[in-house]
């Protein structure tokens, strides 16, 4: 389902506005990528000019895009500065005035796209202007992207960017797939064409060799920016395996926040309960009502897994937090009036220590049939949590993931 059409010269004038509506900078550009066959192209993400820099924001962290601005769905904004990739388009800088025979593009129009997967935008229109010797003003006309199929097309690296689009919509665990049959240098080539979304996803299933093998190539700018977008407890993993001058880098070029996280996550033990937390998870305290956690929770940014349940403590709300309380589960929130205080229908459930063995952890799990367990320290304070998902990815045997595929291609044939 296609939404209204925006322009890209309406776009590229409009506000930046953080979370909470405030300008925090304005739109410059909007990066598009090769579509996969058969698709039109799809926006990547905007170029802004934040605090005097120009950054990238990727569109998925776009909320709403309007008349008003292009909203954030969070707090959160890389300022790193912006780098095209190969493959990528920018259409004011390359589209906008660009000759098609004797006509120019003129300004290219977006439309929001509902799948069933989700929603993006995509170029659906473009406008071309053509001047007559006697006429002091062009003749426009609008035409169909699909008019045009070399406008996105034809440039470096735009073919390995085809193939990231091909393999966009494709589960990461079946993207991961593909890629382990590619040879080493395009499986390289097909990492600087994914965005660093997909691209994180992608790495989190993978065995963490390959992981390094494929972002061994990245400058220190991009391998941050996609790490970043790795779950805590997958990235740890990573960064656990990476040479120590390696990994130094990394944490030093990390977020200040994000990289103590990572090195309190390194300090545990391997194969213990604290190796296997994330601290990314549903926190609130216990006058939070029913309503405010149904909100949280509605976020598409949570795992189904950690969005299943919110924890309930004392302030501090972030990881150590104050004296954990319990947990009120999903199905409960939807049984309860929008005004109840969470501290009126939580559940006292066990948490279990950072030091607790991992074959432990799976036991609490299937002992008490949770989809996670708190990890709480010596004091009561909350730590993390651990999923059933991350459990199973450790406690299945070695090489499982390759397993799965081979038997997932027998059946296709």
């Amino acid at each position: 389902m296609a939404g209204d059409l925006i322009y890209a010269f309406r776009i590229m004038r409009l506000p930046l506005l953080d979370a909470g509506g405030a300008a925090i900078g304005t739109l410059d550009d909007i990066v598009v990528i090769p579509g996969a066959p058969g698709r039109n192209p799809r926006v990547l993400g905007f170029v802004a000019t934040s605090q005097r820099r120009r950054i990238f924001v990727n569109a998925a962290r776009i909320g709403t895009l309007d008349n008003e601005g292009a909203r954030l769905r969070s707090w959160d904004v890389d300022l790193n500065p912006f780098k095209p990739r190969a493959g990528e388009v920018l259409i004011g800088r390359d589209l906008i005035d660009s000759r098609f025979g004797d006509e120019t593009v003129s300004d290219v129009a977006l439309q929001q796209v509902s799948d069933g997967r989700g929603t993006y935008w995509e170029p659906a229109m473009v406008r071309l202007a053509k001047r007559a010797p006697m006429r002091r003003r062009p003749s426009y006309r609008l035409i169909e992207v699909t008019e045009l199929p070399t406008l996105f097309t034809g440039r470096p690296g735009s073919e390995m960017a085809a193939e990231a689009a091909r393999l966009r919509d494709m589960h990461p665990s079946d993207v991961a797939g593909v890629v382990r049959n590619l040879p080493l240098a395009q499986r390289k080539q097909l990492a600087e064409a994914m965005d660093d979304e997909r691209l994180a996803d992608l790495l989190e299933e993978l065995p963490e060799a390959e992981q390094l093998r494929i972002i061994e190539g990245l400058d220190i700018d991009r391998m941050v920016s996609v790490l970043e977008e790795m779950e805590y407890d997958d990235l740890a993993d990573l960064l656990a395996e990476m040479p120590g001058e390696q990994r130094t880098r990394v944490l030093d070029a990390m977020d200040e926040e994000d990289a103590d996280v990572m090195r309190r996550l390194l300090a545990y033990e391997e194969g213990t309960a604290g190796a296997l937390m994330t601290p990314d998870i549903v926190v609130l305290g216990p006058t939070a009502t029913v309503a405010e956690a149904l909100a949280e929770i509605r976020d598409p940014e949570w795992l189904v897994s950690i969005a299943a349940q919110v924890y309930v403590v004392q302030p501090p709300y972030k990881a150590p937090t104050g004296q954990y309380l319990g947990v009120v589960h999903f199905q409960r929130l939807l049984r309860e009036p929008p005004a109840m205080e969470l501290g009126r229908c939580l559940q006292k459930e066990p948490t279990i220590t950072p030091d607790m063995s991992e074959r432990e952890v799976a036991e609490r799990l299937a002992s008490y049939n949770l989809l996670s367990v708190g990890v709480c320290d010596e004091t009561g304070r909350l730590l993390g949590a651990i999923t059933v998902d991350d459990v199973l990815d450790r406690t299945l045997p070695t090489g499982w993931r390759q397993r799965r595929r081979v038997t997932n291609e027998a059946v296709s044939r």
